[in-house]
C-alpha cells in the first residue's frame, strides 16, 4: 500500500512539478515591454516555486520506490532516468543561475519601457539550455512510461 502512495505522489509530483517547468521559457517570449518582462520574470519565479518542489517529491519518491524495490537499480530505464534526472538537476545552479543573474540585473537597472538588445542576446542563451532541460526531462518522462529496457 506504502508503495502505491509512493507511486501516487510520484506522478502527481510530476505533473504539478514538471508540467510548468516545460513553460518557464515560453513566459517571457510575448513580452513587448520592460514592464511586461518584469510581471513575466516574476511569474517564472512563483512557477519555479512548483518546479523545485515537484523536483525534489520526485527524487525523494523515486528513490524511495528503489528502496523498496531494489531491483529497480539493475532496469536500465530506471538508472539512466535517474542519471538524466541529477544531470538536469544540475543544470540549475551551474547554467540556469548563472545565465539568469544578468538578465535579473538588467530587469532591475534598465530604465524605460523598451526591452534593450541585450536581454535578447542574453535570453537566447538561456532559452538554448532551458529547452535542453526541458528534451531531458521529456526523455526522462518516456522512459518512465515506456520502460523500453
Amino acid at each position: 500500500m506504502f508503495y502505491k502512495i509512493l507511486v501516487f505522489i510520484h506522478i502527481l509530483s510530476a505533473i504539478l512539478g514538471m508540467g510548468p517547468g516545460f513553460i518557464l521559457s515560453l513566459i517571457a517570449k510575448s513580452a513587448k515591454t520592460m514592464t511586461e518582462l518584469r510581471n513575466a520574470y516574476v511569474i517564472k519565479n512563483r512557477l519555479h516555486l512548483f518546479v523545485m518542489i515537484g523536483g525534489l517529491l520526485l527524487i525523494t519518491t523515486g528513490l524511495l520506490m528503489g528502496a523498496i524495490n531494489p531491483i529497480l537499480f539493475r532496469m536500465g530505464w530506471y538508472v539512466v532516468s535517474l542519471l538524466l534526472f541529477l544531470i538536469g538537476l544540475a543544470m540549475g545552479p551551474l547554467l540556469f543561475a548563472p545565465l539568469s543573474k544578468p538578465i535579473k540585473e538588467l530587469l532591475k537597472t534598465h530604465q524605460g519601457d523598451e526591452i534593450p538588445d541585450q536581454y535578447f542576446r542574453l535570453s537566447k542563451k538561456l532559452d538554448l539550455y532551458e529547452n535542453i532541460g526541458n528534451g531531458i526531462f521529456l526523455v526522462i518522462i518516456i522512459l518512465m512510461i515506456l520502460k523500453p529496457f
